[in-house]
């Protein structure tokens, strides 16, 4: 039998939420985060607003980074219901080949719940010893850092746990935690298109690297809100979503943050009674039980806390129990808002004169060491071809050309560049800033990175900065000076 999944719709009004709370809510996170790129209110499981940011959209996945841990302990909790493994199972018990030759205490005694619950009893993130281990081998890695405490002891973020349940489903079930979610998750919340990073050695990162669309993360929240049914119909068992979303561990005691309210099985708990799956920049799914409520938002954002607040501001205050008054005007304003959303595109002119000096010359990198990530490749030469419409940019680096097309006054979808080690789609308008500085916004739609390229011209070089809006390292990256060739 197949299950239903399209997502209902309702005016707010219906759904005893305000337009207009919303609406400030939407305007709220324009004037004091910027760069989210998308969000889904549900309440009561009827979509009652959904936007996107021009250059994203609704068919877009996007990278979830952290968010994705939470999928990875739901495959845990399906995996433990088909009686694969117990959450009480000895971590090492599953990979006796790759044990050290010496094994301490804290190795050996660590279980599958204290890989969930994140307090495995290191007291720094393993992943920088899973990614340098030689031959890809990230499990051996990973066991080959002993825990300095007791497992359970106490909360440590740590990236290379997650990616051992994932490695721990795999080993049990044959499937990588994909291929597994695929049937018994993907499939009867009508998710499609669902793609997960791996490991040189096949294994899903579980940690980061799965994207999705905002609305696949939504159903994700609604079904977690609904104890595990869907459309009438059993998906999860209750019993895995209440101690998922349940304090398994304390991380902190502030009343004010959003990130020492408790931690479960690769869930977050919120104040305001909460609960929510969260990645780096800004990508949430955020379950209110208390509001029957789920927000799904994707983004770019440095200051994550800020987002929640701003919900806990705009939207916790107006969830009421009964539907209100239908307000035509305040819904109306409120569709608006949602239907123009639109990140900035480049601001200045869409000529100058120097347009023509500079249109199509090639300009050479001067031979300095640039400065880049080990993902990110060396650039080595610019080209700016000025049209009626914006301009082409070409950029060279030891994988060859890359094109980019800007537009002028909008965004131009359609080019790709690689970022992170693969190619991305990415998003493009150009202006001039002055009569020899032309600026682009290059928005790779697909994840939260935004750069923004400046290039001032002057008589036989080009000065070429670049900034990005989030970066787990610096933002800004080293002046560039190139030459005509």
């Amino acid at each position: 039998m197949t299950i239903e999944t399209q997502l209902p719709y309702s005016s707010s009004e219906a759904q005893g939420i305000s337009a207009a709370a919303i609406l400030g809510f939407v305007e709220a996170v324009e004037t004091e985060v910027a760069h989210l790129h998308s969000l889904m209110l549900l309440r009561h499981g009827q979509v009652v607003a959904e936007g996107w940011w021009s250059p994203y959209g609704p068919e877009e996945p996007h990278m979830l980074f952290s968010l994705s841990k939470s999928f990875t302990s739901t495959a845990v909790g399906l995996a433990v219901e088909e009686g694969y493994f117990s959450v009480d199972d000895r971590v090492l018990s599953f990979f006796p080949d790759d044990a050290p030759a010496e094994v301490n205490e804290h190795l050996a005694a660590m279980q599958v719940r204290r890989l969930l619950s994140m307090s495995t009893g290191h007291v720094e993130d393993t992943m920088p010893h899973l990614v340098a281990q030689p031959e890809g081998n990230w499990v051996k890695g990973f066991l080959a850092c002993p825990p300095e405490k007791e497992p359970g002891s106490h909360f440590l973020y740590n990236n290379g746990a997650s990616y051992m349940l994932s490695a721990i489903v795999q080993k049990m079930t044959g499937q990588t935690v994909l291929d597994y979610l695929r049937p018994r998750l993907f499939e009867p919340l009508g998710i499609d298109e669902a793609t997960w990073a791996c490991c040189p050695r096949g294994i899903n990162t579980g940690g980061w690297g799965l994207s999705l669309k905002t609305e696949d993360i939504a159903r994700f929240g609604q079904l977690y809100l609904q104890r595990g049914v869907w459309r009438g119909q059993r998906v999860l068992p209750e019993a895995w979503i209440e101690a998922a979303t349940s304090r398994q561990v304390s991380n902190g005691s502030s009343p004010e943050s959003d990130w020492e309210q408790g931690y479960g099985y690769q869930f977050w708990r919120c104040r305001h009674g909460a609960y929510r799956g969260d990645g780096a920049f800004g990508q949430f799914c955020l379950v209110m039980p208390d509001q029957a409520a789920v927000l799904a938002i994707t983004a770019g954002v440095g200051d994550m806390q800020a987002v929640l607040n701003l919900v806990w501001q705009h939207l916790l205050p107006a969830f009421e129990p009964d539907p209100l008054p239908e307000d035509r005007a305040a819904q109306a304003a409120l569709e608006l808002k949602l239907a123009s959303l639109t990140l900035p595109l480049a601001e200045g002119e869409a000529s100058s004169p120097a347009a023509a000096r500079v249109s199509g010359r090639r300009y050479v990198f001067e031979g300095e060491a640039q400065e880049v990530e080990a993902d990110e490749p060396k650039l080595e030469a610019v080209s700016l071809d000025f049209g009626r419409e914006g301009c082409v940019l070409s950029l060279w680096d030891e994988r060859g050309e890359h094109r980019i097309r800007c537009g002028s006054g909008a965004w131009f979808k359609g080019s790709s560049y690689p970022i992170r080690g693969e190619a991305q789609p990415v998003a493009a308008s150009g202006a001039w800033t002055t009569e020899d500085t032309y600026v682009m916004k290059l928005y790779f739609y697909r994840t939260p990175y935004c750069q923004t390229v400046t290039c001032r011209f002057e008589e036989e070089r080009v000065i070429v900065n670049r900034k990005q809006n989030v970066s787990f390292g610096p933002t800004e990256r080293p002046e560039l000076v190139g030459r005509i060739d």
